[in-house]
């Protein structure tokens, strides 16, 4: 009986439900959209922050920078061998630890010791300056003019002085290039900059390959310098055989040039230092205790968390971000409360509108329970058919976003901490020691739905459908009998 009479009232009363549960899908569609946009940059912040960080890394370790006017920091000097050939060649390379600052290669194992720490590994960051050219000798012109009749002429016969001219052409012409060496610990390669990148061709390092002159090279580099598995990348006057091509998955690579630690710091006359402790931690829960464990046992040191490096993250991404997260939520919490209010009020009206029917239904016997039942009942399904519908127009929007895919913009600024592994000049990289270069990222916005969201939207479909039939199974409970039998005609 019950479901017989929900199914007659509801196609009876077709239209008065589709406004109920188009109200109702509205709220739940932006709800979904809303939703889904600030996962999908919420995505795109973390694979901004795995182009400097690496995948499962929580936080960094480094030094601390050293103070103002302390010294902390050289500039690189270049010499060259005077050579009696003018069309010889000169090349120097200069190897520097990303900005000056190092720690001893033991923190690690202290890091790791720190109560919270699930793992540690430790990183060598170095930054190549190649200088090559070529000194020519200029070629001395002697002035005719002042050469010619000896007469007066300094120059002349018995004139006893030099001869007049200049030195013409020439001069020195040299090619400045830069590039990114990262000494990794090949022994533990699950954690660090190299995780954020996919070897696309031949392997990455073996174990057993700790002080090998074997290198990963990323494949941006490789192509702008014509390198390919098994050749050779000369880094400083040493031949690294390439065994493998790295890809970014996000953004720039952490490094143009990868090789294990050992090596790293063989070329930066860097014994036993590191530049860089990667941390992961054992919950993620636990990563600001981890920090301040950090920060107290192991003085000269600065810990960057990827919360710190999310704050310095601005453009577009942060703008979108901030704009989803704060006016979006807020305003698809504001239209499905409307939402769940308006249903109310027109589940309410149309109990109002059938005092008569429901009058007669009591003076049959029905109790008010059971009209209240039968309200609220009507008002569910309602609400069910407002939540296919919400959930539909919501898939579709997030669809429509993730096709279009918007570029956002995602800059960089310094951090300060030395978290960050961006690559060019000399100081481009996130060295402690001085200001980091800004880096500028492009990201494509995309739009994914979870299961907990479709989950979500059911349970406010499910809820918005109780608050009407609690509007309307209220008004419903107060009719008496009499009430109908005033209004036969």
């Amino acid at each position: 009986m019950f479901f017989t009479y929900l199914r007659r009232e509801l196609r009876r009363r077709r239209k008065a439900a589709l406004v109920v549960a188009s109200g109702l899908a509205l709220g739940i569609a932006l709800v979904i959209v809303v939703s889904s946009v600030s996962s999908g940059m919420s995505k795109a912040q973390d694979k901004v922050l795995q182009s400097l960080y690496g995948l499962g890394t929580d936080m960094t370790v480094t030094k601390a920078a050293a103070a103002p006017g302390s010294g902390g920091t050289e500039r690189p000097r270049f010499e060259f061998d005077a050579k009696d050939d003018d069309e010889a060649s000169q090349s120097t390379d200069r190897v520097m630890v990303q900005g000056f600052q190092t720690l001893a290669a033991d923190t690690v194992d202290k890091v790791g010791a720190q109560d919270g720490v699930a793992d540690a590994v430790a990183g060598l960051s170095l930054t190549v300056m190649k200088v090559d050219g070529q000194f020519k000798r200029g070629e001395f012109k002697q002035d005719e003019s002042a050469s010619q009749g000896g007469q007066g002429g300094r120059g002349g016969p018995g004139g006893g002085g030099q001869p007049q001219g200049e030195v013409r052409g020439g001069g020195a012409s040299f090619d400045v290039n830069s590039f990114t060496v990262y000494g990794t610990d090949v022994t533990r390669q699950d954690l660090g900059p190299l995780t954020s990148s996919t070897i696309t061709e031949g392997r990455t390092f073996k174990a057993a390959e700790t002080d090998a002159e074997v290198a990963v090279v990323d494949a941006a580099y490789a192509k702008e310098k014509e390198l390919a598995l098994d050749k050779t990348v000369t880094v400083s006057g040493t031949d690294y055989t390439i065994i493998g091509i790295s890809t970014a998955d996000s953004g720039d690579a952490a490094a143009n040039v990868y090789v294990p630690l050992k090596q790293a710091q063989t070329l930066a006359d860097a014994k036993d230092k590191v530049t860089t402790v990667y941390v992961k931690a054992t919950d993620s829960q636990k990563i600001e205790p981890v920090k301040a464990a950090i920060q107290k046992n192991i003085s000269g040191t600065t810990v960057t968390t990827s919360a710190d490096l999310a704050d310095t993250v601005s453009g577009s991404l942060s703008t979108a971000s901030d704009l989803a997260a704060g006016v979006g939520r807020w305003l698809s919490v504001a239209v499905l409360v409307a939402a769940f209010l308006v249903a109310g009020l027109l589940t309410s009206s149309a109990v109002s509108r059938r005092v008569r029917e429901f009058g007669t239904l009591k003076a049959l016997g029905w109790k008010s329970g059971r009209v209240t039942r039968q309200v609220i009942g009507e008002a569910l399904v309602n609400g069910l058919m407002g939540g296919v519908l919400g959930i539909a127009v919501g898939l579709a929007g997030a669809y429509a976003v993730t096709a279009i895919s918007p570029t956002l913009t995602a800059q960089l600024g310094s951090s300060g901490g030395g978290g960050r592994m961006g690559g060019g000049g000399p100081m481009g990289g996130g060295g402690p020691g001085g200001q980091s270069a800004s880096k500028t990222l492009d990201i494509a916005l995309t739009a994914p739905v979870s299961l907990t969201t479709i989950l979500v939207a059911v349970a406010l479909a499910v809820a918005g459908g109780l608050v009407a039939g609690a509007f309307g199974g209220w008004r419903a409970s107060r009719l008496r009998p009499a009430d109908a039998l005033r209004r036969v005609a």
